[in-house]
């Protein structure tokens, strides 16, 4: 069969794989608009049908484009069609039409060689335009040698960048495919330099666990950590690509509902607050504030005055100090012990003489008067509310700030204060994180609970009553009425029914509860993140499943990682996996070669990747006063509006017309210009690496405008003037 008569049939399958999924996608319409008009279930019953039509819809909605990537030829002659997802016959649910990428079966797709062709004799790889094939290339195992074709893998790469991060579920490679499909239930670590495909290959992982662990991942999602929001909105668009849509994307800084900050501290204070030993600070400050009386407090009751001593309040405190409670709940056990003394004391005044010890019930009736009149006494709140306060994580963090005598109290660093206690700055954030665990629910939240578990006990009674009188006239009932009133209605189901059900998505659920807990959790650009960072973390994730991404040559954090195992081993002790990524599939050769000149200067002991391919563009530099700065980049910005692609001005802060490159951190541009190195380079081994960064987010093109001499690493570059190029 020749080359035209193989295309054409292989658009006539891939133009009935769309039909198919059109008919799917019909058919799941159809099963959702039935949920969404159902009866005869309960509440949650219907909620959990309607929810699971609509992520069946959009797992089919993402296909629409790229629905068939691939085929495999085994040498037994079987062909398998490779996709975004799987489809089956319409005739036998269990044979396959379509394999989802994910699949055991595919793997071969991915891994196959002319060394270990895995059973393979041949891999095709379709090239498509929206729904049609155009055309295809061909791997024959065992005539073409033994590395894997990189037809569609170089068009892939040398394609112009859209908006955001593609996924490569048709190009993934061998080591990439390794990882993404690791059998490993707990912390994975993925390190790579620039450009190897971490970040894309960890999202590709979840999607792969998503997929292979489904219904233990969908009650409770995965949630993504990225280093800031530009970052996030590149790579959002990756997971639902590929059929998976519960995920919830956040910065570090973004971890705690309702307070989202991106402002930053110094590199000395954000070392301070990064460190464990901000614990047994927040600790401090707390007990801090559960204060014994310097002087008696006298509270009134029934004319009788009685005193809290600091002896009573400091055995009081130590009670509640024992419950194991937070503080705010704690403050509880510290209540009901100040109580009983005082109604004791008021007690043996108010009764003597007159009321018999004989006469249990007049003592309770008598105490139980007392308890009540402190409990609305104005005199004992106030007292309360000075030894034992209701506190906020942001009250109390705010105070110790602009306190210097309460951060002397709690053994803090002075230069931890501030004049402004809520400016708050992103190294803050695992801090108040942790003071949501040291104080727990403060009055309004314990209220609310309350409140919630008691409409809900109320509306079980209800249901009961309705059970107990639907039950009560069985004698007028025929068996079949008896078997439903009496076996197949439930309290519990019935209650259902006047409950109304949280109806937001698990993404809008979870990204409002800060206690929400994740099955699996990513954290791209991990070397960033300090001691303080990784408690808020694991807290988020009690099963330890976590993909961390990250590149320690790259660290620009005064507080975060100079090594996984300080950062893992204290929660997962010899029971994490790593993984390294060698090749470079991003930068091209010639810019690779002057970024690993930088790498060199600051980490001599780390090896640059190598890239995957050269496109014949050297990177180039040109020298200019700072008069000349704005036309320059002006020049640059015109020039590259009338390429295809994306581009960006990198310079350090302080520069108009650039961006830090702390801000370009995982994101990737056709064109790089870097300005004035040489600043970038002066902020010591942290500019280094930022120089680092910026150099290698370029895919195509890269050019350097520099004030002073060329600092010794850039020395390589061609030198530019305008837009001629010196040679």
């Amino acid at each position: 069969m020749g080359y035209e008569e193989e295309l054409r049939s292989e658009r006539d399958y891939v133009a009935g794989l769309y039909a198919r999924l059109d008919a799917e996608r019909a058919r799941v319409k159809a099963a959702y608009q039935s949920a969404l008009g159902g009866t005869g279930e309960t509440v949650m019953e219907r909620d959990n049908e309607v929810r699971a039509r609509h992520r069946e819809m959009k797992r089919l909605n993402v296909a629409d484009y790229g629905l068939c990537f691939g085929r495999l030829d085994s040498l037994d002659g079987e062909t398998s069609y490779i996709g975004r997802i799987g489809l089956f016959d319409e005739d036998n649910e269990f044979e396959p039409v379509l394999l989802d990428w994910r699949a055991p079966a595919a793997r071969p797709f991915y891994t196959a060689t002319g060394a270990q062709p895995e059973g393979m004799s041949r891999r095709r790889q379709f090239h498509a335009r929206r729904r049609a094939v155009t055309g295809f290339t061909d791997e024959v195992f065992g005539k073409l040698g033994d590395e894997r074709g990189d037809v569609a893998l170089l068009a892939a790469l040398n394609a112009p960048r859209g908006a955001g991060m593609r996924d490569i579920v048709a190009t993934i490679q061998a080591e990439q495919d390794a990882i993404i499909r690791l059998d490993h239930p707990g912390v994975l670590v993925i390190e790579g330099g620039p450009g190897t495909g971490k970040t894309v290959v960890a999202l590709h992982r979840v999607a792969y666990l998503m997929y292979t662990q489904r219904e233990r991942m969908e009650r409770h999602g995965v949630l993504v950590v990225g280093p800031n929001p530009a970052f996030l909105n590149h790579i959002g668009r990756v997971l639902p690509s590929l059929g998976e849509s519960d995920v919830v994307f956040a910065t570090a800084g973004g971890l705690l509902p309702g307070l989202d900050v991106v402002l930053e501290d110094t590199p000395d204070v954000t070392r301070l607050k990064g460190s464990l030993k901000m614990v047994d600070v927040l600790k401090s400050a707390v007990a801090d504030r559960q204060r014994l009386p310097s002087s008696p407090i006298p509270i009134t009751m029934k004319d009788v005055v009685v005193q809290i001593n600091a002896d009573v309040a400091e055995w009081a405190r130590q009670e509640a100090r024992d419950s194991g409670l937070p503080h705010n709940e704690a403050r509880k056990v510290f209540t009901e012990i100040i109580t009983y003394v005082l109604t004791e004391r008021a007690l043996g005044r108010i009764g003597k003489g007159w009321l018999s010890r004989s006469d249990r019930q007049g003592w309770e009736d008598m105490r139980s008067g007392l308890v009540k009149e402190l409990a609305d006494d104005e005199a004992f709140a106030s007292a309360l509310d000075e030894m034992w306060p209701v506190l906020t994580p942001q009250q109390l963090l705010a105070s110790l700030y602009s306190s210097p005598e309460r951060l002397a109290a709690a053994g803090a660093d002075p230069s931890l204060y501030r004049a402004d206690g809520e400016a708050w700055t992103v190294p803050d954030v695992p801090l108040l994180d942790e003071l949501h665990e040291l104080l727990g629910r403060d009055g309004t939240e314990q209220a609310a609970a309350q409140a919630a578990t008691a409409e809900r006990q109320a509306e079980a009674r209800y249901a009961a009553e309705v059970l107990d009188s639907l039950v009560g006239r069985q004698d007028h009932m025929d068996d079949e009425d008896h078997l439903f009133a009496t076996d197949l209605m439930f309290a519990e189901d019935l209650a259902d029914r006047f409950d109304e059900h949280d109806t937001r998505t698990l993404v809008e659920r979870a990204s409002a509860d800060r206690g929400w807990t994740y099955r699996h959790v990513v954290v791209d650009e991990a070397q960033e993140l300090s001691e303080m960072d990784w408690r808020v973390l694991m807290r988020r994730c009690p099963g330890r499943s976590f993909t961390v991404v990250g590149d320690l040559a790259q660290r620009r954090s005064p507080a975060g990682a100079t090594s996984w195992g300080e950062m893992l081993d204290p929660y997962v002790p010899g029971r994490w996996e790593y993984r390294s990524l060698t090749v470079n599939y991003r930068t091209p050769a010639e810019i690779m070669a002057v970024a690993a000149q930088v790498l060199a200067e600051f980490a001599p002991d780390v090896r640059a990747p190598e890239s995957v391919r050269a496109n014949g563009v050297e990177p180039w530099a040109r020298q200019v006063t700072t008069a000349e700065l704005p036309a320059a980049i002006e020049e640059f910005v015109l020039a590259e509006a009338s390429e295809e692609g994306t581009s960006v001005v990198i310079g350090p802060p302080g520069v108009p017309g650039t961006v830090p490159a702390s801000e370009t951190k995982g994101l990737e541009y056709d064109s790089v210009l870097v300005v004035a190195p040489e600043r970038i380079l002066a902020d010591g081994p942290r500019g280094a690496a930022e120089l680092y960064v910026a150099l290698t987010r370029a895919t195509q093109r890269l050019g350097v405008l520099h004030h002073e001499p060329l600092p010794a690493a850039l020395a390589g570059l061609t030198a530019k003037v305008s837009d001629r190029t010196i040679v």
